[in-house]
């Protein structure tokens, strides 16, 4: 018969393998680790067989492997199991990967050596104060691409160089221009109509009717017009007159993002 004193506690168990005796607990509910009887004296008593099936089922959940897929794992046949774990592995090694991307990019941040937008956007930005723009205005465009590029990543880059092109006319540019000045304007200011009008007249002129590509009916360009329209109620306006007249002249031309 065995010696029960030669026989480890949930204690010593605990501490033997480094967790806590809630833990093994909670395996034991979760039907992870069987729970052995109790002796004579009122003590659970776990031998070498319950530390090793201890070992596993704290290895496996700390390599991000779900309960539930443990305990299947515990009564998987030897070539599952071993395959489960390579598995396990090739994740666990993927997941290493990328936070040593990402350490190195946060590394690369506090030394600044890392350039969150591309090196045209910037140049860009840099110039859109010489051109007349305000630095709220600059600094509310850096970002919203920040955001963009981050996010959508393509579609970022076609709606940038449509951006710089419209910059180029000076029609387009006084628009832009005087959406910034408007910033401070009263909401009920007849100036926002006119502006609304110009920018939904050139908004036709410019896209037509044509369709939107699936990228535009994303929730980030809305996420980001919400976040123009908070920082002042003249825009907020601004963005619901050009919505109606766009309604009104039947175009699909997208208005979810002027600025």
């Amino acid at each position: 018969m065995r010696d029960d004193l030669s026989m480890l506690t949930i204690g010593q168990l605990a501490r033997t393998v480094g967790v806590s005796t809630k833990t093994i607990r909670v395996y034991h509910d979760k039907g992870l680790l069987p729970e052995p009887d109790r002796d004579s004296s009122g003590y659970r008593r776990y031998d070498a067989q319950a530390v090793a099936g201890l070992i596993k089922i704290r290895t496996l959940s700390e390599a991000g492997v779900p309960l539930a897929r443990i305990r299947e794992l515990s009564t998987a046949a030897a070539p599952v199991f071993h395959e489960a774990l390579d598995e396990i592995d090739n994740d666990l090694t993927a997941r290493i990967r990328k936070l040593r991307h990402t350490q190195q990019r946060l590394r690369d941040l506090a030394a600044g050596r890392i350039h969150i937008l591309p090196a045209e956007v910037d140049r860009h930005l840099q110039q859109l104060e010489h051109l007349g723009f305000t630095p709220r205005w600059a600094a509310m465009e850096r970002d919203l691409w920040v955001v963009m590029f981050a996010t959508l990543p393509d579609t970022a880059k076609d709606w940038f160089q449509d951006q710089v092109d419209a910059l180029t006319d000076p029609v387009l540019r006084q628009l832009y221009l005087t959406y910034d000045q408007a910033h401070d304007l009263d909401p009920g200011d007849p100036a926002l109509e006119a502006l609304a009008e110009g920018i939904v007249t050139e908004t036709i002129h410019r896209y037509g009717s044509a369709s939107l590509p699936a990228e535009a009916n994303s929730s980030i360009p809305q996420l980001l017009q919400g976040s123009v329209n908070d920082s002042s109620p003249a825009w907020q306006r601004l963005d619901s007159l050009i919505r109606h007249r766009l309604r009104q002249a039947g175009t699909e031309a997208d208005p979810s993002v002027h600025s």
